[in-house]
C-alpha cells in the first residue's frame, strides 16, 4: 500500500485515457506531492504503478456509484470531452455540461475540502451567447462549477494544444494546426499550449492553488506563464 507522507495529496484524474488527461496522470504518478492518484474512465488505461488506483465507470451521466471512489480526495482534474463535429451537438453538450456538473456534484458531497481543477477551452463563455457550441457548452459547465462550492476551482481555458506525440488527428483542422504549429508558435505564442506542459500546469494549481492575485480563469497566457514559473523552478 502506498502510504503518503507529510503534505502529500490524493488526485482524482477523469479522462486519462485522453490526451491531456494522459499527460496530467503521468504527471501526477511522477509528482512526490502526490500520495496517489484515482483515475476514473470508462476503459482500462493498460499500465500499472504503485500510486494509481484504477476506477473502470461507464456513464457519466450518474456519478452516484462514484461516492467511495471520491471520499477523501484533495483535487480533482476534470478533463473528460470531446471534439466539436467528432458527436451531434447533444451529445457534445452532455459530455461538456451534464457529465461534468454531476461528476463535480458527486466529488464535492464526496470530498467537500478538494479542489476542482477544469479543462475548458479559450473562448468559453459563462453568458451562454456565444454562437460557438463549444464556447457556449465549456461556458456553462464553468458557471456551474463556480456556483457548486468548492473551496477551490481552477478553469483552464488552453487555445490550440499541441499534441507533442504524433496521433491520428481527429480532423482537418487539426492537422493543419498541426503542420503549422512551428510557424505559429513563433507568430502567436499566447494562442498554443503543448499538451504535456498544459498537464503539467493543470497538476500544479490542484495541488498549490494559483498564483498570489490569481483568479480562478487561467487563459492560455497565464497557463504558459506558470509552466515558465515550474521551469524555473526546476
Amino acid at each position: 500500500m502506498n502510504t503518503p507522507r507529510a503534505n502529500q495529496k490524493r488526485l482524482v484524474i477523469v479522462g486519462a485515457t485522453g490526451m491531456v488527461g494522459g499527460y496530467a496522470l503521468r504527471c501526477a504518478l511522477e509528482h512526490p506531492a502526490v500520495a496517489g492518484a484515482t483515475a476514473i474512465g470508462r476503459r482500462k488505461l493498460g499500465i500499472s504503478h504503485p500510486k494509481l488506483k484504477e476506477v473502470l465507470h461507464p456513464d457519466f451521466g450518474d456519478c452516484s456509484a462514484l461516492a467511495e471512489a471520491l471520499a477523501g480526495q484533495d483535487a480533482a482534474l476534470f478533463c473528460l470531452g470531446a471534439y466539436t463535429g467528432a458527436v451531434p451537438d447533444a451529445e457534445l453538450r452532455r459530455i461538456t455540461v451534464d457529465c461534468t456538473i454531476e461528476f463535480a456534484r458527486v466529488f464535492r458531497s464526496s470530498s467537500p475540502e478538494g479542489a476542482f481543477a477544469f479543462l475548458s477551452g479559450s473562448g468559453a463563455d459563462p453568458s451562454g451567447r456565444s454562437r460557438m457550441p463549444y464556447a457556449r457548452y465549456k461556458g456553462q459547465a464553468e458557471k456551474a462549477l463556480l456556483a457548486a462550492g468548492f473551496p477551490r476551482v481552477y478553469l483552464l481555458r488552453p487555445a490550440y494544444i499541441y499534441p507533442v506525440e504524433p496521433r491520428k488527428e481527429p480532423n482537418f483542422s487539426y492537422r493543419l494546426l498541426r503542420w503549422l504549429y512551428p510557424a505559429f508558435r513563433a507568430l502567436f505564442p499566447n494562442q498554443v499550449i503543448p499538451a504535456d506542459d498544459l498537464a503539467r500546469a493543470m497538476v500544479d494549481v490542484a495541488l498549490r492553488g494559483a498564483e498570489q492575485g490569481q483568479g480562478p480563469v487561467l487563459e492560455n497566457r497565464d497557463i504558459r506563464a506558470l509552466v515558465r514559473s515550474l521551469d524555473a523552478a526546476a
